[in-house]
């Protein structure tokens, strides 16, 4: 089973506007959308599409949590949230005007006692299970949370995967991830350095398989995604044609991908595919991306 765990979901309010967002005075929404999401929740929406099923964990609050929840199994997800006794979960607004304005909210304070309880859902974990541990910590929480869970976790054989930038990914090496998915830009960031070129990307996917991690995904956006396997093994892809809409998701849609490709054949060549298919599939949609359109992109790769 893949479980994923969003630390801090959220509503996406998104709203569409014909002319340039203007401060200081009224606008006119040509048009609104209500995305139930944050990062591992977006991984377990593309695995549903995928037909490949998963457990979203996390936390939830007040009415806006039961909305999220709600609407989650109403698309055929499997949740197991700990619900929070004070707060709500957040809103965030996306304003779509040509470029993209964000308002993210900062989302429910996340007492130790519930954080104990989602290390009890862990529990339940076994060999051979995948957990997908994605996006940032909320400020309410110790920066080494996903330190902390992954070693309790240490020696029970669960295969985890990261997704996250900066300290929060290099201080989970220690526990060798299964997967871990920095773009290029986060990789630079890792390491140290500007990286320009897929030689200089390479050496410092290497860099980070020898801290401990299995398997590097990076994603170069436009430029496509570079896969060093757990093998040595090194795997180029580049993008299908399309227009891109939406940078929302496209991330999460292309780790999504890559799991249920690599579950479904074991060959790290289809894995690359299928996360491409994905990832490009919701960047060219206006939100998560449908099981149609994965497949015509599968096709053109």
């Amino acid at each position: 089973m893949i479980y994923t765990v969003t630390l801090n979901p959220a509503i996406d309010y998104v709203v569409r506007l014909e002319t340039p967002l203007q401060t200081g005075t009224i606008n006119r929404s040509a048009g609104e959308d209500c995305v139930l999401g944050g990062k591992g929740i977006n991984v377990s929406g593309i695995l549903a599409q995928l037909g490949r099923p998963s457990i979203a964990l996390g936390f939830v609050a007040g009415e806006t949590g039961a909305w999220l929840e709600r609407g989650l199994v109403a698309q055929g997800l499997q949740t197991d949230f700990v619900h929070l006794a004070a707060g709500m979960t957040r809103i965030n607004v996306k304003i779509k005007a040509g470029q993209e304005t964000e308002l993210n909210g900062a989302g429910p304070e996340i007492p130790q006692e519930a954080m104990e309880k989602l290390h009890q859902k862990l529990e339940a974990l076994q060999q051979e299970d995948i957990l997908v541990l994605a996006g940032s910590i909320p400020s309410c929480l110790p920066a080494d949370t996903y330190e902390k869970i992954l070693a309790r976790l240490q020696g029970r054989g669960v295969r985890s995967v990261v997704d996250a930038s900066g300290t929060l990914l290099a201080n989970v090496l220690l526990y060798q991830p299964f997967l871990i998915k920095p773009n290029h830009h986060e990789l630079a960031e890792i390491v140290g350095r500007p990286l320009q070129g897929d030689t200089q990307i390479l050496q410092a996917a290497r860099e980070l398989q020898s801290r401990g991690a299995c398997n590097v995904l990076v994603s170069m956006a436009g430029d496509g995604a570079l896969l060093l396997d757990e093998t040595g093994a090194v795997h180029r892809i580049g993008v299908p044609s399309g227009t891109v809409v939406n940078s929302v998701g496209a991330g999460d849609s292309m780790l999504a991908g890559f799991l249920a490709g690599y579950l479904e054949t074991g060959s790290y060549e289809t894995a690359l595919r299928l996360g491409t298919a994905c990832g490009s599939a919701t960047a060219f949609s206006l939100g998560l991306a449908a099981r149609s359109d994965i497949d015509r992109l599968f096709h053109q790769l």
